[in-house]
C-alpha cells in the first residue's frame, strides 16, 4: 500500500491485513501438519498396495475354502465376536481381509484362501493410512480435534481471501513481485515476495481444497446433511461421514455367525454372487445389520459395494436378506446431483480424480500451503518489534470498510465455527484485553484508542 493513498483505502488495507495476520497466526502451526499429511495421504493406495503385498499371490499349500470358512478362522481367534465386513480378494489366490468387531474393540483379520490360515490380525487404527487420516481429519482426538481442524479451515478461508487482496498489484508496474519474486532486491524483499507470489499460485487450489473438505466436518458437514434434508434428498443414501465418526469403515457390528450360517443367505453365496460381477476394488460385502459407510443405521439387508478412492465408480448393491435376490443397484449417476458433486470434490481431494495428474497437483499444492506457512512465520519473526506481538495496527473504521465487514459476516454465516470464534473474539477483546494496558499494547490494541483521541 502506498504511503499517498487515501487514509480511507489505507485504514481498510491495515484492517485486512490485521485480519490476514490473526487468521495466519491461528492457522499455520496446524496448516504445516495438514499440508505434510495430506501431502502423504495421495499416495494411500500406493502404500496399502504395497502394505498388503505379502497378502497376494499366495502359494496353494493347502486346499481351497470359501468365504464362510475364511469367517469362521476369523471369528474364532476371537470368541464373541461379530461380521462387519468381508473385502472380496481381486484374484482366487488373495488373502481376504476381514472386518469383525470384537467385545473389545474392531479387528482385521486377514486369511488366506487355502486352508483358512489367520495371516494377520490387527487393529484398523494400527494401519498407517488409517492412522494418518485420523490425524489430518481430528488430529487423533475424535470429535473435538475435528472442531479444530473445521475452525482452522474456517479462518484459512479469510487468510487466503485476504491474502489475496493484500496481493493485489495497486498501481505497480511490471510482473516482478506479482506473479515471480523479485530475486536482485534484498533478502528481506525476497521472503515478502516468496510469500505473497506463492499464494496467488495456490490460492485458488487451496480453496478447492478447503471446499471440498466442508461437506466431511462436523459443525458444517452436519448442518449441510439437515440443509439437503429440508431440501428432499434423501440422506440417508449420504455415503460419506460426518464429524468424528472415524475413518469410513462400518460402524457397528454385524450379525452373529452362528445366525447368518443358519439362514438361507451365507457369506459365501455373496461372496460368489460378487466376484462375477467385476467391480472395481476394492469391494466390500456387508451383511444384514451392519452401518454401511456414511449412513447412520444398519441396512437391513446384505450389500456389495465397490469402494474405490475415486467416487465416480463407487456402486452399491442390495440383496435381499432372505433370499439372496438383487433388490437395487445403485451407481455414481444415480445419486443426487449434490451428492455427485461432492463426490466429485472428495476425489478431487483424495488426489484421485484424474490419476496421477491430480496427485501431482494435489503435492504442489501441499507443498504450496507448506510454503506459505514457513514464509509467514519467518516474516512475523524477522519484522516483529520488540516486546509485541508484532500485529499490525488497528485503524479507525472508514466507511468503506462496510464492503469488508459484509462479506466477514456472509462467512460467517456460511461457516459457522468462523462466526462463532469472531463473536468469541470480540466480546474477550472488548471486555477484557483492550482493559488490560501491558496485553493491549502487545497485541496492538491501544493504537485505535490513541487514534480516536
Amino acid at each position: 500500500m502506498s504511503e499517498s493513498a487515501p487514509p480511507a483505502a489505507a485504514a481498510v488495507w491495515r484492517t485486512l491485513w490485521r485480519w490476514h495476520f490473526y487468521a495466519g497466526l491461528l492457522s499455520v502451526p496446524f496448516i504445516l501438519i495438514l499440508s505434510i499429511t495430506g501431502a502423504l495421504y495421495l499416495f494411500k493406495g500406493d502404500y496399502e498396495h504395497w502394505e498388503e503385498r505379502h497378502w497376494r499371490a499366495l502359494p496353494a499349500v493347502a486346499a481351497p475354502v470359501d468365504a464362510d470358512a475364511q469367517l469362521a478362522a476369523a471369528l474364532a481367534r476371537h470368541p464373541g465376536a461379530t461380521l462387519k465386513g468381508y473385502r472380496l480378494p481381486q484374484a482366487g489366490n488373495d488373502a481376504a481381509i476381514i472386518d469383525i468387531e470384537t467385545p473389545t474393540g474392531p479387528r482385521q483379520i486377514v486369511v488366506s484362501p487355502f486352508g483358512g490360515a489367520v495371516l494377520a490380525d490387527m487393529a484398523p487404527d494400527d494401519r498407517l493410512m488409517t492412522w494418518l487420516r485420523e490425524l489430518h481429519g481430528q488430529l487423533l482426538n475424535g470429535r473435538s480435534g475435528g472442531w479444530l481442524v473445521e475452525l482452522v479451515g474456517s479462518w484459512a478461508f479469510v487468510m487466503v481471501l485476504t491474502g489475496l487482496y493484500l496481493w493485489w498489484p495497486r498501481g505497480r508496474s511490471g510482473a516482478a513481485g506479482v506473479f515471480w519474486p523479485r530475486l536482485r532486491s534484498g533478502r528481506r524483499l525476497f521472503w515478502r515476495d516468496l510469500h505473497a507470489v506463492t499464494g496467488i499460485w495456490v490460492s485458488g487450489l487451496a480453496l478447492v481444497l478447503l471446499l471440498s473438505a466442508l461437506p466431511w466436518t462436523g459443525v458444517w458437514g452436519n448442518a449441510f446433511r439437515i440443509a439437503k434434508s429440508v431440501a428432499g434428498v434423501d440422506v440417508r443414501k449420504q455415503d460419506w461421514a460426518t464429524g468424528a465418526t472415524g475413518h469410513e469403515g462400518h460402524a457397528m457390528a454385524g450379525m452373529a455367525h452362528d445366525r447368518m450360517a443358519m439362514g438361507p443367505v451365507t457369506l459365501a453365496r455373496m461372496a460368489a454372487t460378487a466376484r462375477p460381477l467385476a467391480l472395481t476394488p476394492p469391494v466390500m460385502i456387508v451383511p444384514p445389520g451392519v452401518v454401511p459407510p456414511g449412513r447412520r443405521e444398519p441396512a437391513p439387508d446384505w450389500i456389495i459395494r465397490a469402494e474405490p478412492q475415486d467416487r465416480t465408480q463407487v456402486v452399491t448393491l442390495t440383496y435381499d436378506a432372505g433370499t439372496g435376490a438383487l433388490k437395487s443397484r445403485r451407481d455414481f449417476n444415480d445419486k443426487p446431483g449434490i451428492d455427485r458433486l461432492v463426490n466429485y470434490g472428495i476425489s478431487w481431494h483424495e488426489g484421485v480424480l484424474f490419476g496421477r495428474i491430480n496427485q501431482a497437483i494435489g503435492v504442489l499444492t501441499a507443498l504450496g500451503m507448506g510454503l506459505l506457512a514457513a514464509s509467514s512465520l519467518l516474516l512475523w519473526w524477522r519484522r516483529r518489534p520488540d516486546g509485541v506481538l508484532g500485529a499490525p495496527p488497528v485503524g479507525l473504521p472508514p466507511a468503506r470498510l462496510r464492503g469488508a465487514m459484509l462479506l466477514l459476516c456472509l462467512m460467517a454465516l456460511l461457516l459457522p465455527l468462523l462466526g462463532v470464534s469472531l463473536l468469541v473474539v470480540a466480546l474477550l477483546e472488548s471486555l477484557l484485553l483492550r482493559r488490560i494496558a501491558p496485553v493491549a499494547r502487545w497485541l496492538g490494541l491501544r493504537t485505535a484508542t490513541v487514534a480516536a483521541t
